[in-house]
């Protein structure tokens, strides 16, 4: 689901999230997994995310490809299936406005915010990223020895670079040893204001309604 409303921080760019894990025998897994990103000046919101890369929920084929919008403006959202030329249109939930939020690229579970609370946070000043200044936080996390069965401290880092322009990460990259390094990265930033067409079905696909409420 989307998160709140950003206003007046219009983009488009292109997601990026890279996952490397390193098994106990040596062996690699790498798997990449992209998105196209597009926000307008009223919040509206679209991603087109590649079924590729996605280990399995994936799909075999590398130019599969779902696409979400989101128009807090009607009060609506749509899921497009390009391939059938099909779209499901349910009504938005309510949500605030402003805050970190928009399509974030680093998302995070409760319990990894949970933790993250209890961590380690220092501030990394502030670099150019995509030709916007980010501010970088670092929060490391450590399990103590005993805790889940584990010899050894476990450390979990997080780093994230923020964009108070675009109000989102634009670069968040977290190594934990049980799971590996996970590296999200937004390029191609265009800060032009997108068509409106983007935020609505194409005239040729055939559109459904979806209730919550319905069984």
């Amino acid at each position: 689901m989307p998160g709140r409303i950003v206003k007046n921080a219009p983009f488009t760019g292109d997601l990026t999230t890279e996952t490397t894990q390193i098994l106990g025998d040596g062996n690699r897994i790498h798997q990449t997994a992209t998105a196209h990103m597009v926000r307008d000046s009223e919040g509206r919101t679209r991603r087109e995310q590649s079924l590729s890369g996605l280990g399995p929920l994936g799909s075999p084929s590398g130019n599969a490809q779902a696409i979400f919008i989101d128009d807090p403006v009607a009060g609506v959202n749509y899921a497009l299936n390009p391939k059938n030329h099909t779209a499901t249109k349910s009504t938005a939930l309510g949500r605030g406005r402003g805050g970190r939020s928009g399509p974030q690229p680093n998302g995070g579970f409760r319990g990894e915010i949970r933790q993250e609370q209890n961590g380690k946070t220092d501030a990394l000043g502030r670099q150019t990223m995509e030709g916007l200044p980010a501010d970088g936080t670092r929060v490391t996390v450590t399990i103590p020895a005993g805790q889940m069965g584990n010899d050894l401290p476990i450390q979990i880092v997080t780093e994230r670079w923020y964009s108070p322009d675009l109000q989102m990460n634009i670069l968040t990259r977290r190594t934990d040893p049980r799971t590996g390094e996970t590296v999200t990265k937004l390029s191609n930033v265009s800060r032009a204001e997108p068509a409106h067409s983007l935020f609505e079905p194409p005239a040729d696909y055939k559109v459904s309604e979806f209730s919550r409420g319905s069984k």
